[in-house]
């Protein structure tokens, strides 16, 4: 089973102020990189407009009818965050896409994956930031567990906290969030032991790292905590948060992954989704705002989706110090709830 991609050329459409790093030439990149995976003889689908009952099981309805009204005008909602006339329809698409990907694993049709723009992972159930409007991973989630899934995995790879998907499921044992992230940085949030509440509690696992993570601190953490928590609680859905701005060229943040390093953790969450559920497994994108590294982590990120089931044979240089001294605190917070790691 191959992978299908959902995306759109109309998330171009979506166009924050001069000068923001969100901004339309993301939307090309996609386009360019779909293009190469047509010529792959990849499949590729048009995605549809999420409908609002899949975004109120993450979002208050108030919150979305303050969106829907920025419809056909230039609002900033925050700082950082803003809308352009076209931006709540665009924004609905990228939720519908991220729910059509995670169906098409789901119900056991083969990977999937969706670009979309503006990103999703920082929008809470009544607030945007961040970039962000609709949380498109979280609608995914949450359509799975309406649809009969009884655990979902959501693994944010990108370099800010997803702090907008953790309070969503924060209370909530059937929805796994797991995040790497560099911190202190923003949203400010995402600290070791930030576990979750109620019934929810342990089924946050955050991963904070110092600024300048390399590959090797990356795939530490990855292939020694992260691949066996997801394999260990047994999701029937695993969905990736694709964000790709810790890489070494990114300019928003300070880490220091490679292209062959993205490709690597991909193809350790795609080898925990075979283990844990038969290889379902959807990705969404996130951050990335360097152009080529955002091309070539998206190019690598299908080629292992793709990918039949193989050892992954990825040997980074140099230290995991960073990773060595996150895993103390994760290890810390998490001993009553994951032993084994």
């Amino acid at each position: 089973m191959s992978l299908l991609l959902f995306t759109s050329d109309r998330f171009a459409e979506h166009t924050p102020p001069p000068g923001h790093p969100e901004r339309p030439e993301r939307a090309e990149v996609f386009d360019a990189v779909a293009a190469r995976w047509r010529q792959r003889g990849g499949a590729v689908a048009a995605p549809r407009p999420a409908r609002r009952e899949e975004l109120a099981r993450v979002h208050e309805e108030g919150y979305l009818d303050a969106i829907a009204r920025t419809q056909g005008s230039a609002v900033a909602l925050d700082p950082d965050t803003y809308t352009s006339p076209e931006s709540h329809e665009i924004a609905l698409l990228g939720a519908g896409a991220a729910i059509e990907a995670a169906r098409h694993a789901l119900e056991g049709r083969g990977p999937a994956m969706a670009f979309v723009r503006p990103p999703g992972h920082h929008a809470e159930r009544n607030r945007a930031m961040g970039f962000c409007l609709y949380n498109h991973a979280a609608a995914a989630a949450a359509d799975a567990l309406a649809r009969g899934a009884s655990r979902v995995a959501v693994v944010d790879i990108d370099v800010h906290h997803g702090n907008g998907t953790q309070w969503i499921f924060y209370d909530e044992p059937r929805v796994l969030y797991l995040s790497t992230h560099q911190y202190p940085y923003y949203p400010g949030t995402g600290a070791a032991d930030e576990v979750g509440r109620g019934e929810g509690t342990g089924y946050t696992v955050n991963v904070p790292l110092e600024v300048g993570a390399t590959d090797a601190d990356y795939w530490r953490v990855y292939d020694g905590v992260i691949g066996p928590i997801v394999e260990q609680y047994a999701p029937d859905l695993v969905i990736v948060s694709a964000g790709f701005d810790a890489h070494e060229r990114d300019p928003l943040a300070g880490m220091r992954v490679t292209t062959a390093g993205y490709a690597a953790i991909i193809a350790r969450l795609h080898a925990a989704a075979r283990r844990a559920c038969g290889g379902r497994i959807a990705a969404v994108t996130e951050g990335g705002y360097h152009l080529e590294a955002l091309a070539a982590c998206l190019d690598a990120t299908l080629t292992e989706l793709d990918a039949v089931a193989s050892p992954i044979s990825f040997h980074p240089s140099g230290t995991s110090d960073r990773a060595r001294a996150a895993l103390g605190m994760v290890r810390a917070a998490q001993k009553a709830h994951w032993p084994a790691i």
